[in-house]
């Protein structure tokens, strides 16, 4: 069985709907999770999404963070929380079990500054998130964890890593904790596939044509347990939604497993 799955920061779900319909047509991926909805659940766009043939599972929040999972087949299970304040305050973590894989959604918080106190929150939810994986799986069970994870890993992540060291996003502490949550049992994929190519997920509006220039971050994941890695079939980015009108800044990742083994 070949199953696809993708991850998209969509900026605001009510903005950028008529892109993730088409995308939705285009690449038919069986689960698509997306972060930072900007809406309640009940302002989220459940009938456009099942015109297109997918179900919705979605935790909202007024205004702001928010993510939700798109699935062609109904999951097994859905967790909404962790139990863990960190994680579970604001709407920032959806997973479900669907074909026997457990995808673990998150929109993990931008950080602000080094010196501002969300960047502490944000190496608590990272924190958190490990001890919660420890206490709920096993490296050997089929995980998936995917998202905004608002962290460049390495410096080809990055358009200019001696600049940018020590920024947001590609910060040193960030990073080492980012090592140490993946240390659990988690491999990248798409840097699995691709080991040597620069690819960004994310171009900044505030940065004059930022993407024109490339000028972008690797900031979204897809991070699964080597028994699904080992089974990766590819991995992409599909650029193509960044450079349309009223696009989000950031733009899907992608990647395709053969659960068949």
């Amino acid at each position: 069985m070949v199953w696809k799955m993708a991850t998209f920061n969509v900026n605001g779900i009510r903005a950028r709907l008529p892109i993730v319909l088409d995308w939705l047509q285009k690449e038919a991926p069986d689960v698509l999770c997306l972060q930072e909805i900007k809406c309640q659940e009940k302002d989220f766009p459940f009938k456009a999404f099942e015109a297109a043939g997918y179900h919705a599972a979605v935790r909202g929040q007024k205004s702001f963070n928010g993510v939700a999972l798109l699935f062609r087949d109904a999951p097994e299970e859905i967790r909404s929380e962790t139990g863990r304040d960190v994680i579970d305050r604001e709407a920032r973590f959806l997973a479900a079990l669907m074909n026997g894989v457990w995808v673990v959604n998150t929109y993990v918080p931008q950080g602000r500054s080094p010196d501002d106190p969300a960047f502490q929150f944000k190496l608590g939810f990272l924190k958190e998130l490990k001890s919660w994986f420890e206490n709920h799986f096993d490296p050997g069970d089929r995980l998936i964890w995917t998202g905004d994870i608002n962290v460049a890993p390495e410096p080809l992540d990055v358009f200019d890593p001696k600049r940018l060291e020590g920024e947001v996003g590609f910060h040193p502490e960030e990073r080492a904790v980012l090592a140490d949550v993946t240390a659990w049992g988690l491999e990248d994929v798409f840097r699995k596939i691709h080991p040597e190519v620069r690819q960004f997920t994310f171009w900044d509006y505030r940065l004059p044509k930022s993407f024109e220039r490339n000028l972008g971050w690797r900031l979204d994941h897809v991070f699964a347990t080597r028994v699904l890695a080992e089974a990766a079939v590819d991995c992409g980015v599909d650029v193509e939604p960044r450079g349309r009108e009223k696009p989000s800044d950031h733009t899907p990742v992608w990647a395709v497993f053969d659960l068949s083994g």
